[in-house]
């Protein structure tokens, strides 16, 4: 059997991971190596992850200062020695057959990497999807869904959701101190991938809503230090790596990001997020013509780009005037 390294970074999360632990632990899976790094805990978390190291054999703890999820990610990474490599974030909990599953679906379809569907946990609903399907995808079409979207299958940024063959990442660390850390880090796995599998089972349960998460943090600061910035370098990480094309592709869905933004920043009345993202989507305006340009982009969205760049508060009001009228119409 091939070993399978499990990180989980902790910070402050005493009330939630005995949950966590408890799901990996119980894993059909067992040949795991369970690596908990304790990231300068303030609370009992410390204590708790030792305990769990003099119960189970398969644990093995790093204390270190604090320093954030990258790098408490990267502390795990660099005692690793399992053939295969998982995230599971603290807070959250796993399915019991997640690794089992994720494992042989690569080793069935001969994939270097494993993604699947999760459970979107909120503190009043569970939302979840799937058909319990098994998808071999080349690199091209792993891109083009994680870049695009797709109608069923739901390929997010996040590493919690994947199983890497490590030498698919090998080398490979998040950047310390930023949030939105997974988007460069999955980007380059899916460049370096030849073969991956998607399972559309929700095998993950992802908490949303979590009071102090990182996702509750100011929106707009970390939209414009890492989340923004991320993007960009996702863009030319395609290019250079996979191809131009490709890269167009994943630039025009980055404008569509920006676009989407800014509609959430105008409903929210945020003057200063509106501002800045209007600099961020005049910032590429050469790039984005010859990508509008390029057949790649729908008559819909090039008309909405154009009304953008002409009047921004005109195209929130069109898209709301839009939002409200005539999609009930139409359903």
């Amino acid at each position: 059997m091939d070993l399978i390294s499990v990180i989980v970074p902790v910070y402050n999360v005493e009330k939630y991971l005995d949950r966590c632990m408890a799901s990996i632990l119980e894993q059909t899976y067992t040949r795991l190596e369970i690596i908990l790094v304790d990231d300068g805990s303030t609370d009992a978390c410390g204590a708790m992850c030792d305990a769990y190291a003099r119960k189970d054999s398969r644990v093995r703890v790093v204390h270190k200062p604090n320093g954030g999820l990258s790098d408490a990610r990267n502390a795990g990474l660099a005692i690793a020695t399992g053939d295969y490599v998982g995230y599971v974030d603290s807070d959250d909990w796993i399915e019991p057959d997640l690794y089992e599953r994720m494992h042989q679906a690569c080793a069935a379809h001969g994939a270097q990497l494993a993604v699947c569907r999760y459970f979107s946990e909120y503190r009043d609903k569970t939302v979840s999807g799937g058909d319990g399907s098994v998808v071999p995808l080349s690199r091209e079409a792993l891109l083009k869904i994680y870049i695009g979207g797709h109608d069923t299958y739901v390929i997010y940024n996040s590493v919690w959701s994947k199983l890497f063959r490590r030498d698919l990442v090998q080398g490979m660390v998040f950047p310390k101190g930023r949030n939105s850390e997974d988007i460069l880090y999955t980007t380059r796995a899916f460049c370096r991938a030849e073969r991956a599998v998607y399972l559309d089972q929700c095998l993950y349960h992802y908490v949303l809503d979590r009071e102090g998460s990182i996702m509750n943090e100011a929106r707009g600061e970390r939209m414009f230090r890492d989340e923004i910035p991320f993007w960009r370098e996702h863009i030319a990480c395609i290019r250079e790596m996979v191809s131009p094309q490709m890269a167009d592709l994943a630039g025009y869905h980055f404008q569509r990001r920006l676009l989407f933004y800014y509609i959430d920043a105008y409903n929210a009345g945020s003057e200063e997020l509106k501002r800045g993202l209007v600099a961020e989507i005049r910032k590429d305006k050469a790039e984005m013509d010859r990508i509008y340009g390029s057949g790649i982009v729908s008559r819909g969205d090039r008309m909405r780009r154009k009304l953008f760049l002409a009047s921004p508060p005109l195209y929130a009001a069109v898209v709301r005037l839009y939002e409200r009228i005539v999609i009930p119409f139409r359903q």
